[in-house]
C-alpha cells in the first residue's frame, strides 16, 4: 500500500509536468479519492467503462492518458460527466491524467517506445505541437518497406486493430518520424520536409492533412489512435508497480479508431 500524495508527487516529477505549463490537458491529479492506494488500474481513456472496471476490481487509483478535465474545465457536471464523477466519489477512487507529458517523455513516452519498436537509432525530438516537440524521429539501421514496418508494430503493440496506410506498402523508408494519437496536422509537413523524414508514423491522420502528405510525398502509417497510445501507459504501470509495490492492471478498452 502507498500514499496517494507520494504517488502523485512521484508522477508529477517523473513525467516532468512542470515543462508543460501551456498544455490545456490539466495534467496531474484530476480527482482526489482515498489517501491510501492498494490497487491501481491503467487505461488510455477516462470513461464510464474504465471506472466500472476499476470499481469491480476494488481499485483506489486510475491512471489515464486522456483525462476528464480539459482547458478551463467543466462548466456543468451533468449527464455522463455527473455519472463519471459520482462513480469516482462514491468509491473513493483517484484519477490521474498525463497527456502531452506522456507523449513526449524521453523514456516512458508513447513515442520514444514506438521509436524503439521501429528500430530507430538515436531518436531525437520531433513534431512541434503547442510549442512542444512531442514526437521522435531518426534513422533505421537499414531501409525497410512500409509493409514490413507495419508488421513490426503489429507484432509488438497490444490490443487488436487494423492499420491504415497512405502510400505504397512496397515503398522502402529509412527515416521515420513518430507522433502517437492524432499526430498529423498541416504545419507538421513543413518540418517533415526540412528534416528529411521519409515516413510519418502516427495513430490517425485527419482529412485536413491529406493533401499535405500527398504533396510532400510523405507516406503515412496509421496505427490507430488508441493502439498507438498504449505503450506509455504500460510503462508507467510497470514503474509504479515496482516503485510502490501496489497491485496494477491495464484495462483494455479499444475504440477501434
Amino acid at each position: 500500500m502507498a500514499r496517494l500524495n507520494d504517488i502523485t508527487l512521484f508522477l508529477d516529477d517523473t513525467l516532468h509536468l512542470e515543462k508543460f505549463p501551456a498544455d490545456p490537458s490539466n495534467n496531474g491529479l484530476q480527482f482526489e479519492g482515498t489517501d491510501q492506494v492498494r490497487r491501481a488500474v491503467f487505461a488510455v481513456d477516462a470513461c464510464e467503462e474504465i471506472f466500472s472496471a476499476a470499481i469491480e476490481r476494488d481499485a483506489d487509483f486510475i491512471f489515464v492518458h486522456h483525462g476528464l478535465s480539459w482547458g478551463s474545465g467543466f462548466r456543468r457536471i451533468t449527464g455522463s460527466a455527473a455519472r463519471r464523477f459520482t462513480a469516482l466519489a462514491a468509491n473513493g477512487i483517484s484519477l490521474y491524467a498525463a497527456h502531452l507529458p506522456l507523449d513526449a517523455h524521453e523514456k516512458l513516452g508513447h513515442n520514444i517506445l514506438l521509436a524503439g519498436m521501429a528500430g530507430i537509432r538515436n531518436p531525437v525530438p520531433f513534431g512541434e505541437y503547442h510549442g512542444y516537440r512531442i514526437g521522435f524521429q531518426g534513422e533505421l539501421e537499414k531501409s525497410v518497406t512500409l509493409r514490413a514496418l507495419a508488421k513490426q508494430f503489429h507484432e509488438q503493440l497490444p490490443s487488436e486493430g487494423e492499420f491504415r496506410l497512405l502510400g505504397d506498402p512496397a515503398l522502402k523508408v529509412r527515416h521515420p518520424g513518430i507522433i502517437s494519437g492524432g499526430g498529423s496536422w498541416p504545419e507538421l509537413y513543413a518540418e517533415i520536409e526540412k528534416l528529411g523524414v521519409d515516413c510519418l508514423i502516427t495513430g490517425e491522420a485527419g482529412h485536413t492533412s491529406f493533401h499535405y502528405a500527398l504533396e510532400t510525398g510523405t507516406p503515412v502509417l496509421m496505427l490507430g489512435h488508441y493502439r498507438s497510445e498504449t505503450p506509455g501507459v504500460f510503462a508507467v504501470m510497470d514503474l509504479l508497480r515496482k516503485k510502490f509495490r501496489i497491485e496494477t492492471e491495464f484495462i483494455d478498452c479499444p475504440t477501434g479508431l
